[in-house]
């Protein structure tokens, strides 16, 4: 089956009619699909189900960024500078750092583009296809034509194709139409064996890619995949169009162009003065570049994109997938945990453990025969289920009837299922309608007892005196199904669940033990002043018992759906504050649930995994989407998805994401100090008519000390001890703020005030100007290094640079340390830096001064760092 390559004029559908061949138009797929080696076959022939990846940064493109960074180019001018002057050795030296700089960028940017891929790679969207018979889950991308594939509510359409079997199927086709209304689908329809491909007749039989299925399910047959789908001749389009960068990202590149703007107005003052008082154009023109390189700090976007996204790597590594990286931000600072129980709290391996009729209740062993006063609640209960179905009681009870009535006149293979009735926030029950050998009509019905009870009419006593029972059997932490027999009247088939006539059946009791990984996380979570709160659709009494278990405070009972609704903002507002456990939630209250906890205040993170649960999961500070069983849209409208949802894998994504921020803090605080000095050295001297101290050469060997300490020691450096014992930060306490702007400026100043002072003191003191030179940029280098450990220890103290983490520092430190002892040692390097050999008294002079001069500039910002905190509004 061919791949549609039809003209973009082409009306939607018009390619896939194309695509049919006659034997797939007269008769119906086979249910047994293509076989693996098939489908191999055609994955090679055509290709992955995918439009280019218009997010991926090849190695030319990271290139020309780099060739166009301002500090590329002024090492390019000071390089030519310096051949212009005739001076080779050090126009090569600068070339060949500035293949070095070029080096570092790229090993950066394929870290974090490796990094990315394999997110890229775990959040690849999943489809549920047929394979040799058997229904199997394969990335979206192998889908190949002919494959069948299914299809259900709140999940994306993996390729254009046509529909074999349907019920209530609808689509939103809005992002190919423009039309908000969902369409209608029906099944592909034949006649006198040959397709009605006339668009009146089977218009509606085709679905498009990237189309999301808002209710019902169906069976697709795949006949066009990639760019031969309608959407994918849109994506085409779409891969000259550049990713617009976050508000974060670009307040950084601001900061960067004032810096800039501000180094190129002092540049040009440099040279016109240096010009006109000294007569050496060419000396004020080599000084303006070193100061020009000195003052931008070109560190922050770079060290902020590589935070991220290796960042969301490490996040991915604890199965928690950030979508969106800069939702790590607010992952650290979230002071609300709002879960699911189902899934999260347990681990979603419901069993069916009881059976209740009016006579009596059965525990279920596999080992036992089932009573036969129970086995047709069982039948009825498995009637009302969804083989294929996602639904964990769906499974439990299909796969408790097939063992517990296998040989009995109880399961019906020869039965066809003609209509369902699903769930809906008015009614929570769900009905099949089955048509017998015979031809007679018969309806199962399941739901939440309260529900079921209503569509069986039973009196206010009868219904009041079941749910005690319920509520008993809830309170033993089981979840409670009502399973009911329905006709319908004069055995035709009814509009709505109520129109049938219901008898019930009994109770099914489903037990879905709590994780044991999670009292202990629920214990972490309030140890760093975070609040858990359960929500779920289950009876009160089951979510207490599990709520309980968990070690969530059930001091202030629990709120229902029911009560949420009936209450006002404000009197929500003042009941989010103590109650920690709802039930009988509906989607809609969970929006409401966020808005309150909102308004008090709080950074809320929110688990969801429907389509009605997208609305609270956009409204949360920190939208989290189930993996396994969430929907499509869940999925797109969360920042973060778990991938094996684990209530445990939250908590240890708010570790992770303070952790991350903790050293992009500790990281931008150290580019602004180093920044600091070495401007400084670059400037200043030249104002008080010195010698240059800093020139073009000397500000790139430091920048090989900045750059990889900045991507590979704080990036990996370990978290703080005490990180999960500390309470939140504050919403207003970002990355980059005066707090740390300042911090950065007392740290560096101190270190500016060593060096430049050495600088002075041994030129009076009669020390060549290149001995001079040496002695303040040994200190500089030595003061980097100090800041670099210093910001790095930061909170954990000297034990954090023997970790392990601590390797990258080490390895940066010992090159650092090496290289310039070759310079000042070895003759060549020696006259190329123009440095000198100072005696070993000023050496370790040196190396003193520094070294107290730091330790006063973290003092001083320790304590601007606390007054700021103090400062702040709990």
């Amino acid at each position: 089956m061919a791949t549609v390559h039809a003209e973009s004029e082409a009306p939607i559908g018009a390619g896939i009619h194309a695509s049919l061949p006659q034997a797939t138009q007269a008769t119906p797929t086979p249910p047994r699909g293509l076989s693996d080696a098939q489908a191999r076959q055609r994955l090679s022939l055509i290709g992955p189900n995918e439009v280019g990846d218009t997010e991926k940064r090849g190695l030319a493109r990271t290139l020309r960024g780099v060739f166009t960074e301002p500090m590329f180019l002024l090492l390019l001018a000071a390089a030519a500078i310096y051949l212009l002057l005739g001076d080779l050795g050090e126009g090569l030296l600068l070339a060949f750092f500035a293949v070095v700089t070029v080096g570092l960028v790229v090993m950066q940017e394929r870290r974090s583009e490796h990094a990315l891929a394999a997110l890229r790679t775990l959040s690849a969207p999943q489809v549920r296809v047929v394979r040799d018979g058997r229904m199997v889950r394969i990335p979206a991308r192998e889908l190949v034509p002919g494959d069948i594939f299914m299809v259900g509510e709140g999940e994306r359409v993996a390729a254009d194709g046509i529909v074999r079997e349907a019920v209530g199927l609808q689509v939103d086709e809005s992002l190919l139409t423009g039309e908000s209304v969902p369409v209608d689908k029906r099944v592909w329809q034949v006649q006198d064996g040959l397709a009605m491909a006339s668009p009146e007749s089977n218009a509606s039989a085709f679905v498009y890619a990237s189309t999301l299925a808002v209710t019902g399910h169906a069976v697709i047959e795949a006949v066009a995949t990639g760019s031969g789908t309608q959407v994918g001749r849109i994506g085409a389009s779409l891969a000259a169009i550049e990713t617009v960068p976050t508000p974060l990202e670009q307040h950084l590149r601001r900061l960067v162009r004032a810096f800039g703007l501000a180094a190129a107005g002092i540049c040009a003052v440099i040279v016109v003065v240096y010009g006109l008082v000294q007569g050496d154009w060419m000396q004020g023109l080599l000084s303006a570049v070193a100061i020009g390189m000195a003052m931008l700090p070109e560190e922050f976007p770079m060290a902020l994109a590589v935070f991220l996204s290796l960042g969301a790597w490490r996040l991915a590594r604890i199965k928690v997938l950030a979508r969106r990286p800069a939702v790590i931000e607010a992952l650290g600072a979230a002071t609300v945990l709002c879960v699911d129980k189902t899934g999260t709290l347990t681990e979603n391996r419901m069993q069916l453990s009881r059976l209740v009729t009016d006579e009596m209740e059965v525990e279920l062993d596999a080992g036992k025969d089932l009573p036969e006063a129970v086995r047709r609640l069982l039948e009825f209960g498995m009637l009302a289920s969804r083989r294929d179905g996602s639904d964990p009681m769906d499974r439990a009870l299909i796969a408790r009837g097939d063992a517990l009535l296998a040989g009995t006149a109880h399961l019906h293979p020869d039965w066809t299922l003609t209509r369902e009735f699903p769930l809906s926030p008015e009614l929570l029950a769900m009905s099949h309608e089955w048509t017998d050998a015979a031809g007679q009509l018969c309806v199962a019905a399941k739901g939440a007892p309260e529900a079921v009870f209503d569509l069986c009419h039973l009196d206010p006593q009868r219904s009041a005196d079941l749910l005690v029972r319920v509520k008993h059997l809830a309170g033993q932490g089981l979840r409670v199904l009502a399973v009911a027999e329905g006709r319908s009247p004069r055995g035709e088939t009814v509009v709505r669940q109520h129109d049938h006539d219901f008898t019930l059946l009994g109770l099914a009791a489903f037990e879905d033990p709590l994780r044991d990984s999670v009292p202990d996380a629920v214990a972490q979570a309030r140890q760093a002043g975070i609040a858990v709160v359960m929500v779920t659709g289950d009876h009160a009494a089951t979510a207490l018992a599990i709520a309980a278990q968990a070690g969530l405070d059930v001091r202030a009972g629990v709120l229902t759906g029911a009560d949420i609704a009936a209450l006002g903002e404000a009197d929500l507002a003042r009941a989010v504050r103590h109650v920690r456990v709802f039930a009988r939630v509906m989607p809609e209250h969970k929006l409401r649930l966020v808005l309150a906890l909102r308004s008090n205040g709080e950074t809320v993170a929110m688990t969801g995994d429907g389509v009605n649960d997208a609305p609270a999961l956009k409204a949360a500070h920190v939208g989290i989407a189930m993996g396994i069983r969430g929907t499509d849209v869940a999925r797109e409208a969360a920042g973060l998805v778990l991938l094996d949802e684990d209530f445990g894998r939250i908590v240890g994504g708010v570790r992770m994401g303070r952790r991350i921020f903790d050293n992009l803090r500790k990281v931008m605080t150290y580019i602004t100090a180093i920044h600091v000095p070495v401007a400084g050295l670059a400037l200043l001297p030249l104002l008080f008519g010195l010698p240059p101290l800093m020139l073009p050469v000397h500000v790139v060997l430091t920048e090989m000390v900045i750059d990889p300490v900045c991507s590979l020691a704080f990036e990996g450096a370990a978290e703080a001890p005490g990180l999960m014992q500390r309470p939140p930060r504050r919403t207003d306490d970002g990355i980059v703020g005066w707090s740390m702007l300042w911090q950065g400026l007392a740290q560096g100043s101190c270190l500016l005030a060593a060096t430049l002072g050495l600088y002075m003191l041994a030129l009076r003191a009669g020390r060549d100007a290149d001995v001079a030179r040496t002695l303040a940029v040994v200190g500089l280098t030595f003061g980097n290094l100090m800041l670099v450990a210093a910001n790095m220890a930061l909170g954990s103290g000297l034990r954090a640079l023997s970790d392990r983490s601590a390797r990258a520092f080490w390895a940066v430190a010992t090159v650092a340390a090496s290289a310039l002892a070759i310079a000042v040692l070895v003759p060549g390097p020696r006259r190329l830096l123009h440095f000198g050999v100072p005696v070993a008294q000023d050496l370790v002079l040196a190396l003193v001064a520094v070294a107290l001069a730091v330790g006063a500039g973290i003092t001083w910002s320790g304590r601007l760092r606390s007054a700021s905190a103090a400062k702040l509004p709990s």
